[in-house]
């Protein structure tokens, strides 16, 4: 593996081809896992897809599943930035109603981060019986709780429920959603937006508080959530530059 020294004139573009070659690996899987589903995907089919010699991938990654994980942490890290632009855009977008509206949007840009949530085993076969999606949603969750208490504590959310049953139920409605959406009949079919509304109505009346939100609370509560927001991105972001820069 070629080492890659820092600050080295010579680097530097070597760097920058690695991390170019590695997009282009991961759009190629991406494009065939999506297509074909993970269970028929071959390294040998990316290698192709990508124009890149088999060998070459393993440069990057190993096996199918090392590339699947880089590929899912490339998606978390583009839903993050799309999730903080989309919040950075509405002054109520922090509130839970406008988080779960956004998540929510910005998860059905991503069909692979979708199928994880879902465990489709159309798309991830075996994989939708492992551990990767639910450790996910837990590490999510342990970072989210803490949001949520400050939302508790400026009288945002309601306080008559635990803090472990409105986590529970946020999780339901969030993906509750998304399970209901492919079984109901053609003419109930709703789209993203009309979705994702009715996802942010219906955490509005179970769990936020029925008062108005003064212009300050919103901005404390959108300056805390983007520091949360920002801390994931940069692990994100950490983890797959090293990726695909290593």
């Amino acid at each position: 593996m070629t080492k890659v020294v820092r600050g080295v004139g010579a680097g530097e573009p070597e760097v920058s081809r690695r991390r170019e070659r590695a997009e282009r690996i991961l759009d190629a899987a991406a494009a065939l896992i999506l297509r074909w589903g993970f269970q028929k995907t071959t390294l040998d089919d990316v290698s192709r897809q990508a124009g890149v010699a088999k060998g070459t991938m393993y440069l990057h990654w190993k096996t199918r599943e090392e590339l699947f994980r880089a590929l899912i942490g490339r998606e978390k890290l583009a839903m993050a930035e799309d999730l903080r632009q989309r919040i950075s855009a509405d002054p109520a977008g922090a509130t839970l109603r406008g988080i779960l509206k956004y998540s929510a949007l910005a998860l059905m840009q991503r069909p692979l981060l979708k199928a994880v949530l879902m465990r489709d085993i159309d798309v991830l076969g075996k994989l939708a019986q492992g551990e990767q999606s639910r450790t996910a949603h837990v590490e999510k969750l342990m970072g989210f709780n803490v949001y949520l208490e400050l939302l508790r504590d400026y009288g945002l959310i309601r306080t008559d429920l635990s803090l472990r049953a409105q986590i529970y139920m946020f999780s339901a409605i969030f993906m509750g959603f998304f399970f209901v959406a492919p079984l109901m009949p053609d003419e109930y079919t709703l789209s993203d937006e009309e979705l994702a509304d009715l996802m942010a109505e219906t955490v509005h009346r179970t769990l936020e508080a029925d008062r108005p939100v003064p212009a300050d609370e919103l901005q404390t509560i959108s300056q805390n959530f983007m520091h949360y927001l920002d801390l994931a991105v940069e692990k994100a972001q950490t983890q797959f530059q090293k990726e695909v820069e290593s």
